[in-house]
């Protein structure tokens, strides 16, 4: 998948989980999500739905409404148009 939004989502998901000191593997047990799955987000190749974006949320402690306001910022950074 080359979704610009997917690419965007992966980079902050990648961002917000190596602050928050947690490996692929502890977010995807705090998400309820496979490990490879969230390999796939971080690397542009999956686009969430809102179920998963609620499920990341969640296993990273933050406000869904702040992920997907991050996201928005990091499209915005990387000049990429939706």
């Amino acid at each position: 998948m080359d979704s610009k939004i997917a690419v965007a989502f992966g980079a902050v998901l990648r961002r917000l989980r190596t602050e928050a000191e947690m490996t692929q593997e502890q977010l995807g047990l705090e998400a309820e999500l496979q490990r490879k799955y969230i390999s796939l987000l971080e690397l542009g190749e999956k686009a969430p739905s809102l179920e998963t974006v609620l499920k990341v949320a969640t296993g990273l402690r933050v406000d869904a409404g702040k992920l997907v306001e991050l996201v928005c910022e990091e499209i915005q950074e990387q000049n990429l148009s939706v």
